[in-house]
C-alpha cells in the first residue's frame, strides 16, 4: 500500500510541477491583448507569433528560419528559458507554397504516446551538442505534447503561430540546435 500511495504521490507532485511551470510560462507570455482568436486550448496560450519577438526587442525578423515540405517554412521568434525549468520556442508555421499543404504526420515525431494524441509538433528537439544531449518536447501526465496542437493543413500564405515546450538544457547552455523531423535544423540562442 505505502508503494501505491508513493506513486499516486510522485504523479500529483509531477501534474502539479508542469501546472505551475505553464502558469508561470503563460503569465510571462504577457499577451498581444488584440488576438482573440478561439483556437483550440493548446495554442490559445501561444498566439500572435510576432508578439514575443517585440517584448524581446526584436524587430520582425526572425532569429531562424528552416525550410520544409512543400513551401512549408518555420520561423523562429524566440527560445526562453522559463522559471519553471524549462525552454518555450515560439514563432509561426507559414506556407510560401502555392497550394494548402496538409501537414506531415512525421511532424508529431514516431513516441506512440505522442501519436495517441493527435496533430502536433511533438517531433522537435534541441540539441546541445556541447553537453551532447538531445532534448524532446515535454508532456503532461497524460501523455499530451507541450506543444501547438491540431494543425491539419495551412492554406497558401498563411502563418500559423506555434509554441513547443522542452526541459530546460543547464544554465551555461545558451546555444543550441533546433530540429524538426523533415525541415532543415537551425541554430538558436536561448534567452532569460
Amino acid at each position: 500500500m505505502s508503494i501505491r500511495f508513493t506513486t499516486k504521490a510522485r504523479r500529483g507532485m509531477v501534474a502539479l510541477t508542469v501546472a505551475a511551470g505553464l502558469a508561470v510560462g503563460v503569465a510571462g507570455c504577457g499577451g498581444g491583448g488584440d488576438d482573440a482568436k478561439p483556437d483550440a486550448s493548446s495554442s490559445a496560450s501561444r498566439t500572435g507569433g510576432t508578439d514575443p519577438s517585440a517584448q524581446e526587442g526584436q524587430s520582425d525578423t526572425p532569429m531562424a528560419e528552416l525550410k520544409g515540405p512543400n513551401g512549408l517554412v518555420m520561423q523562429i521568434s524566440s527560445a526562453k528559458r522559463d522559471a519553471g525549468g524549462f525552454i518555450t520556442v515560439s514563432g509561426e508555421l507559414k506556407n510560401d507554397g502555392g497550394n494548402t499543404v496538409t501537414l506531415p504526420a512525421a511532424l508529431s515525431g514516431n513516441e506512440t504516446e505522442i501519436i495517441r494524441n493527435g496533430r502536433s509538433l511533438g517531433g522537435a528537439t534541441l540539441v546541445d551538442s556541447q553537453g551532447k544531449k538531445r532534448y524532446y518536447v515535454l508532456r503532461d501526465t497524460d501523455g499530451r505534447p507541450l506543444t501547438t496542437t491540431g494543425i491539419t493543413s495551412v492554406k497558401s500564405g498563411d502563418a500559423v503561430p506555434v509554441f513547443m515546450q522542452f526541459p530546460a538544457p543547464p544554465s551555461g547552455t545558451d546555444d543550441v540546435s533546433f530540429q524538426l523531423p523533415m525541415f532543415a535544423p537551425a541554430d538558436i540562442s536561448i534567452s532569460g
